[in-house]
């Protein structure tokens, strides 16, 4: 490897959001190589980063590097100057979800992790979605998303124009950090490329017309929830505990926070309520009880459900190991807090 041939290689690739060449932007920056570990190192300007765009731009190049028989490669994003930008955007109207009236936007939040958050925010939009709405469903816990294995999601999204199209799975439409990061890897990103990614699922994403777009949102009140607040004024929230008293007075933290930034809570939704014993038939309260209707009253809120521990039944050609089917138990009493949403949010078509 030389570094003409490494710019050889880069030089055609197209900057994703001016989609202008590497060579014409004079994008690549910087590359050095070490011959005895025939290791590439390349610093590459482009317009946005921290985003979907950057991170396929970057297994594109590490693809190419490699073919051209690089053995390890390094990448560092910069952005480019600004009147670079300015010479190149041709900018649009603004077409993205944040300015489509007609979208309600639900935040399921919870104070604390270890609830069911995730399996709330997947059943409820699958429920939705089985009651004839229009849904799509953010898995914006980006440190720990886990909505695309929950629902058995295998395929990625793909890109058409500049716009990012999510994948469809029960009627649902789904957009994950998960889709974005090779082999289940951590996620190591400081605060404000959380709220730049979590903006880009909002920007870049084609949702079409939806009713409802449900954000699974992280435990607590820090970095994201808060980008969600402030990026969505009018968001409406749904609180998820359990029965457990100490995990309702967590939960209260969240409801809290939804209050001082004039989100409106919708409800509450008691998780692992009590669980039916095979032989007795007797409802067993292994996290205690009272929990989730305490922490409605203290809200001033109305008890969405109360859903029992159960797993749900597993199809091995159609595998989405935390989705309930219809007609289960747990499946009717989604669909019934699912009623009851679309009774308390009247207005999308």
């Amino acid at each position: 490897m030389n570094e003409q041939l490494v710019k050889q290689v880069l030089e055609t690739l197209k900057e994703p959001f001016l989609h202008k060449t590497l060579k014409e932007l004079e994008a690549i920056q910087e590359i050095s190589i070490k011959e005895e570990k025939n290791h590439v190192s390349v610093k590459v300007a482009i317009s946005k980063t921290g985003t979907p765009e950057q991170l396929q731009l970057q297994q594109l190049i590490v693809k190419k590097l490699k073919e051209a028989g690089a053995e390890t490669v390094g990448l560092r994003f910069v952005e480019l100057p600004e009147e670079v930008v300015r010479k190149y955007y041709q900018p649009t109207s603004d077409d993205s979800i944040l300015s489509n009236q007609k979208t309600t936007f639900i935040a399921i939040a919870s104070g604390k992790g270890g609830v069911g958050k995730s399996t709330v925010s997947v059943n409820l939009a699958v429920s939705l979605a089985r009651i004839g709405k229009k849904v799509g469903l953010i898995d914006a816990d980006i440190y720990g998303f886990s909505v695309p294995d929950m629902m058995g999601i295998t395929k990625r999204p793909v890109v058409r124009g500049e716009k990012i199209i999510p994948v469809e799975r029960f009627g649902v439409k789904v957009i994950s950090m998960g889709f974005f990061v090779e082999d289940n890897a951590p996620v190591v990103w400081r605060g404000p490329m959380l709220g730049k990614m979590l903006n880009n699922f909002f920007q870049e994403v084609e949702w079409g017309d939806l009713d409802y777009l449900l954000l699974d949102l992280p435990p607590g009140t820090g970095d994201v929830a808060l980008d969600v607040h402030s990026m969505l004024p009018a968001c409406k929230e749904i609180i998820v505990s359990t029965p457990h008293p100490t995990a309702a007075f967590v939960a209260a933290r969240a409801g809290a926070m939804a209050l001082k930034t004039n989100h409106e809570i919708l409800g509450v939704i008691e998780n692992m309520s009590y669980y039916v014993s095979k032989e007795t038939g007797v409802k067993e309260y292994i996290f205690g009880r009272g929990g989730g209707e305490k922490l409605a009253q203290e809200l001033q809120v109305p008890l969405l459900g109360q859903i029992p521990l159960q797993q749900p039944d597993w199809n091995d050609e159609d595998f989405a190991p935390s989705v309930y089917q219809e007609d289960h138990l747990i499946g009717e009493i989604y669909k019934q807090m699912a009623e009851k949403v679309a009774q308390l949010l009247p207005n999308p078509s």
